[in-house]
């Protein structure tokens, strides 16, 4: 019972690691990577659709991103997508073909991105914690109906606090190495 506990804290704790690194990919930085458009929906056959769905998106070099529609007839459906789209970006199309440039950050958008990505950071953490709160509650009921011993609530409890510093610290991590991405100029 408390390996199961303790297993479901970890997959859930990974879940959520997982989500910051999708969260902070789609937090732009200076140079071109797909991963910047997955938020990005366009109208397609009549429904929304991401992107990466209707198009391929390639980078071209290191400030411009590729895009080829499946369908030439969403080319204008693509670019009018982006243009939508709060990322700040300008797209131009060249027949089937839609380029998007990335403008240089200025430092006070570097900030803006670093505060944003902070803001993820923190919301990871939260959810690990949650993930703490469900398990030691889990443990508590445990001890409650008399399944496991104070003892054994208290090695568990232990063990889980020692994952969720881990999970913890890797938030920590994700979150420096974004921010130092973000602050090269």
């Amino acid at each position: 019972m408390i390996n199961d506990i303790k297993k479901d804290a970890q997959e859930r704790m990974t879940k959520s690691l997982e989500a910051l690194a999708r969260n902070l990919a789609a937090i732009r930085t200076g140079r071109a990577h797909p991963s910047i458009l997955d938020t990005v929906k366009v109208t397609a056959w009549g429904s929304e659709m991401p992107l990466n769905q209707v198009a391929a998106i390639t980078v071209e070099d290191a400030r411009t991103l590729k895009i080829v529609a499946h369908d030439k007839n969403l080319s204008a459906a693509i670019e009018k997508a982006i243009l939508t789209s709060d990322l700040g970006l300008n797209p131009s199309s060249a027949g089937t073909t839609i380029r998007v440039p990335m403008p240089a950050l200025t430092e006070e958008t570097r900030k803006g991105y670093t505060k944003q990505a902070s803001g993820v950071a923190e919301d990871a953490k939260v959810a690990v914690r949650n993930v703490r709160r469900d398990a030691l509650g889990d443990l508590k009921k445990l001890t409650k109906d008399k399944e496991i011993s104070e003892d054994e609530e208290r090695r568990a409890a232990d063990e889980i606090q020692k994952l969720t510093d881990k999970f913890i610290a890797e938030v920590d991590a994700a979150y420096k190495a974004k921010e130092k991405d973000l602050m090269a100029v």
